[in-house]
């Protein structure tokens, strides 16, 4: 059981947990879970998303978007009403989300920081997101991840 799991069942959100074999070696968190889930339910990757912790100039904000593409900077920070958008710190993100890397849940945060979806997750009946450590997601609809975390649905993917 995680934070991120806990929300979703104490919201009473529609869910489901699922768990694959986490291969440490692997050099991308999102396509390794992209193509175990591809393999184990026959889903395509743009339905399994990434979340990138950001720097707003000293805030941090949380970027969920498809593990298929590169987070547009300037897309979020245009979004955000911010000159600029970098990623924040490793260690910064880990200590605000109370997740590590390759684990850090958009849901049930340390800190809930700000959320910006990219919009192509609302074209999904569900998507999938980490659900708060290596090797397990949740799959949930879009609007529900958007309204456990009151984020925001905007084109922030290239």
């Amino acid at each position: 059981m995680t934070p991120a799991i806990d929300l979703a069942r104490r919201k009473g959100i529609v869910h489901t947990v699922h768990e694959y074999r986490h291969d440490p070696m692997a050099a991308s968190y999102g396509l390794e879970a992209a193509d175990a889930l591809g393999n184990a339910l026959d889903i395509r990757p743009e339905r399994v998303f990434k979340t990138l912790v950001t720097d707003l100039g000293g805030r941090l904000a949380v970027a969920v978007l498809p593990v298929t593409h590169n987070l547009d900077l300037k897309a979020l920070a245009s979004a955000a009403g911010c000159k600029r958008a970098d990623m924040a710190d490793p260690k910064a993100a880990e200590r605000a989300t109370g997740y590590i890397l390759g684990g850090i849940s958009p849901l049930g945060q340390k800190k809930r920081l700000p959320l910006f979806l990219d919009a192509s997750a609302l074209d999904h009946d569900s998507i999938f997101v980490s659900a708060g450590r290596r090797g397990l997601e949740i799959e949930l609809a879009a609007r529900d991840l958007l309204t456990l975390t009151d984020g925001k649905a905007v084109a922030i993917a290239r």
